[in-house]
């Protein structure tokens, strides 16, 4: 890359295709991710016939979640896959208000902040039974 000295005292701008790219590439690692962690939880479940929960019960909060993966139960590793799954869009949303930010996209920024907002508090208040 040859670059004259002017040049590289500039900042280098991202291109939105650049961008597009990084997004898309980490909503398939996500997904990936997410399927991986499933599937070992079901392997899992199927070897041990074993939920780990009372009555076959599924996780229903974080912290069960959490001490569920500590303790290697399928149901529990089965729902962090879920998370993982779940947490992937809101990730993308995240990921275009910075980009609208930096840009100076202003209108999109308030859009995509807006919709995160939604996102959080819809995660947030959701009440499982």
């Amino acid at each position: 890359m040859n670059l004259s000295f002017s040049q590289s005292k500039s900042k280098k701008r991202i291109s939105p295709l650049e961008i597009e790219d990084f997004i898309s590439l980490s909503l398939r690692v996500g997904v990936i991710i997410s399927s991986v962690i499933v599937a070992l939880g079901l392997i899992l479940f199927l070897l041990s016939a074993y939920t780990g929960f009372p009555g076959g019960d599924f996780p229903k909060s974080l912290h069960q979640v959490w001490t569920g993966l500590l303790s290697l139960n399928p149901l529990a590793i089965i729902a962090a896959g879920l998370l993982v799954l779940l947490a992937t869009p809101i990730f993308r949303v995240a990921a275009s208000l910075v980009t609208f930010f930096l840009q100076k996209d202003y209108q999109y920024t308030f859009i995509a902040g807006y919709v995160l907002f939604m996102l959080l508090l819809s995660l947030f208040l959701g009440k499982a039974e």
